[in-house]
């Protein structure tokens, strides 16, 4: 059996380091990494690397750390009357109507009544939490024109509720753009949330907004700037005595953002400091929460450390992190499924490719069809496939269902 895989991340890293015309020693020392690993990873010995790793490498090659990566670029169609793709959501948050000045498209219809535009976006967010990507794509685009055509045909409070509606379908587009590895329209769409954000009436929303725009920063390898806009937003809303629970969690989540850019900067002190600040935050609420799709809490904590200590290659604590993260089936679907990778990388740091595969099956189980889109996920069991000596394993049978080759 003969496998056509997609190109490695050493493939990109060899392609773009020869076109910047840099020996592996000269891309080393621009990214401040070994020249070991530059080395096997473009021989392929290593499939994967540590976010920090990668991120630097990017800078170095001025790329975003998505071009080394490599993962799925459009939604999977399910049948030929019913295809999303990238196309629309791009067609939707950038419409070329706006740059017409001509506003909204004309629609024939009526716009949803605001207690029918949120149900739907009750709706799309739990699909996005439960890693649901194909069906994203084909009902967020028009929820986002429904929002707009109902903010616009709409005044007084109706209009602002509209506008809060479109802000977060804008940060859900966001954050499955970015899933997809397109970052410039994902940046697009928060700025589209923002300016949404502030018509509306709901003033966590800007807030939500951040959270989001670190998250594509972040995705962009814009490290700094995902960690600034988090602390610089967490100092201005940090709770106080008379906070109520949301407030704690968007706090909360804030920090974990700015700890998630620390984390690859190899920053550990304040990976450690924005953790136990978060951590006391979580404590403080008691138990795990699900505001503006993003849960936060304890657990959440207890994922996030986990995390972090596989990011710092702490594989071992890692492992004994993820046994006392309690309440797991408290968070939604690709949470979870996330905390099982984590899992899964930390073991095959240590050389235990059977316990990483379990892992891996396990996230399989919990979100199959975010799995088919995770990148981390897909590079991971190419590695672990490529360690087998069978041509039909467990990994082979799990590679073909994530389809790592097409």
């Amino acid at each position: 059996m003969q496998f056509h895989e997609e190109p490695s991340i050493g493939d990109r890293i060899a392609r773009l380091r020869a076109r910047r015309k840099l020996t592996q020693e000269g891309l080393a020392e621009r990214a401040g990494v070994s020249v070991d690993v530059v080395r096997k990873l473009e021989q392929g010995v290593r499939q994967t690397a540590r976010l920090s790793t990668l991120n630097s490498l990017a800078r170095a090659l001025d790329v975003e750390p998505s071009a080394l990566v490599g993962q799925p670029v459009t939604f999977e169609a399910r049948s030929e009357q019913d295809q999303p793709s990238v196309l629309a959501l791009r067609q939707a948050v950038a419409p070329v109507s706006d740059l017409l000045s001509a506003g909204p498209d004309p629609d024939p219809e009526e716009p949803p009544d605001i207690a029918a535009l949120q149900a739907c976006l009750r709706s799309t967010e739990r699909i996005r939490r439960e890693g649901r990507i194909g069906e994203i794509g084909a009902v967020l685009p028009q929820l986002i024109r429904d929002a707009k055509n109902a903010a616009h045909a709409s005044s007084g409070n109706e209009s602002a509720a509209a506008y809060s509606v479109l802000a977060e379908a804008y940060q859900v587009a966001a954050t499955t753009l970015t899933a997809l590895g397109k970052e410039d329209v994902a940046f697009t769409a928060l700025e589209r949330a923002m300016e949404a954000a502030r018509r509306g009436n709901d003033p966590h929303l800007e807030t939500v907004g951040i959270s989001s725009l670190a998250w594509v920063l972040t995705r962009q390898g814009r490290l700094e700037d995902a960690e600034h806009v988090s602390v610089t937003t967490a100092e201005r809303i940090e709770p106080g005595f008379r906070s109520q629970p949301v407030e704690l969690a968007l706090w909360g989540v804030l920090l974990l953002r700015a700890a998630t850019a620390a984390v690859r900067l190899d920053r550990q002190e304040t990976v450690q400091e924005l953790l136990s600040l978060a951590g006391a935050a979580a404590a403080r609420i008691g138990t795990d929460r699900l505001d503006y799709a993003t849960p936060f809490g304890p657990t959440n904590a207890g994922v996030a450390k986990v995390n972090f200590l596989v990011e710092m290659g702490r594989s071992a604590e890692a492992l004994s992190a993820a046994r006392l993260v309690p309440d797991l089936a408290s968070l939604p679907p690709t949470w979870r499924a996330r905390f099982h990778v984590d899992r899964a990388l930390a073991h095959s740091d240590l050389n235990r490719d059977e316990d990483s595969l379990k892992a891996l099956i396990v996230a399989e189980r919990t979100a199959p069809e975010w799995m088919r889109y995770h990148s981390t996920s897909r590079r991971l069991v190419t590695e672990l496939r490529g360690r087998e000596r069978r041509r039909t394993s467990p990994v082979t049978e799990l590679a073909d269902r994530l389809r790592v080759d097409d």
